[in-house]
């Protein structure tokens, strides 16, 4: 059996700046972290060697690669020139569309398996590239690149989208007392309303050649570089402030990122002591995040008492095989 461990992440600014149809123009980047909640891939020998067994939400058995219903699953397992005698299974910290890049993990996770089971020896970059590879060239799905990297390399990272659709990982080396205190001073909601991202960012890819988004995305690319700036220096009161002005621009990328229940939960937020924050992923749904200072977190979280506070920390690995026993 073989086990791996791949992380969800957050990111705070520059999100939508990692879609072709922007950073082909003009460069992008994004500044994230991976956080302790994870996907996690097993697999082992299937009895019947000419089958294919997969459990996920529901469970498959299927002869024919081919007839493999999961799409992520399927194009995995034909990249890896696996086609039998395999039984997967995936469990989450987390459930999928919740703005945690939960299907580029799955990804990661499920190739870094698979290649163990090959013997291959595959870095963080490989996986994230073929992750995208499989995900935005073979299953034409609107999304960017940065879940698929943030996932592989783990860490607090900016993550730089060049015109030529390369790809740089710039890992941040703040000082401990800044980074122990960056978490300390976030606070997540579950917020409810699980949506499939590709709809918004659907709308958000069309919408990326308009003056005014093509603007914005310009100007959220710059607050990556500000935010950067910030947590070198040990500012995090301005860290705050600039999550939520990259939250205002974000809303004008798409109509569903935002709606009246965010919009109320957001400043209810801030006006129960939080400075900024930001729906996590897409929009529509999911997460909220709030930078607030832990002497005020209590009125935060009894403001958004009916909305479920979910405790994380930041990770540093990225995607791991953490179990491999020969069978």
């Amino acid at each position: 059996m073989i086990i791996s461990r791949t992380p969800f992440r957050i990111s705070f600014v520059g999100g939508g700046s990692d879609m072709e149809t922007f950073y082909s123009k003009h460069e992008g980047a994004v500044l994230s972290t991976s956080i302790n909640k994870y996907m996690y891939i097993s697999s082992h020998k299937y009895f019947y060697k000419d089958q294919i067994q997969v459990k996920y939400s529901r469970t498959e058995t299927v002869k024919n690669l081919d007839d493999l219903q999961h799409p992520l699953l399927r194009e995995t397992l034909k990249k890896t020139g696996i086609n039998g005698g395999i039984e997967i299974s995936s469990i989450a910290d987390i459930p999928s569309g919740t703005g945690m890049g939960s299907s580029s993990s799955f990804t990661v996770g499920l190739l870094h398996n698979l290649y163990a089971i090959n013997r291959k020896y595959v870095s963080h970059e490989e996986l994230a590239n073929e992750a995208c590879e499989i995900e935005i060239d073979i299953l034409k799905e609107p999304i960017g690149k940065q879940d698929q990297y943030a996932a592989a390399f783990g860490g607090l990272n900016i993550i730089v989208f060049k015109q030529n659709g390369s790809v740089k990982v710039e890992p941040l080396y703040i000082e401990n007392e800044v980074y122990k205190q960056l978490q300390n001073n976030l606070v997540m909601f579950y917020v409810g309303n699980q949506r499939k991202a590709s709809d918004i960012l659907s709308e958000q890819k069309k919408n990326a050649s308009q003056d005014e988004k093509f603007t914005a995305l310009k100007q959220m690319v710059g607050y990556v570089y500000d935010m950067r700036d910030i947590l070198y220096k040990g500012h995090l009161n301005e860290f705050g402030k600039l999550l939520h002005e990259n939250w205002i621009l974000k809303q004008k990328l798409a109509s569903k990122i935002s709606n009246a229940e965010i919009n109320e939960i957001y400043d209810a937020g801030l006006k129960s002591g939080a400075t900024g924050g930001k729906l996590l992923g897409a929009g529509g749904g999911g997460f909220m995040l709030f930078y607030c200072e832990k002497s005020k977190q209590n009125k935060l979280k009894e403001t958004l008492s009916r909305y479920e506070n979910m405790d994380f920390g930041f990770e540093r690995d990225g995607s791991k095989i953490i179990y491999f026993a020969d069978e």
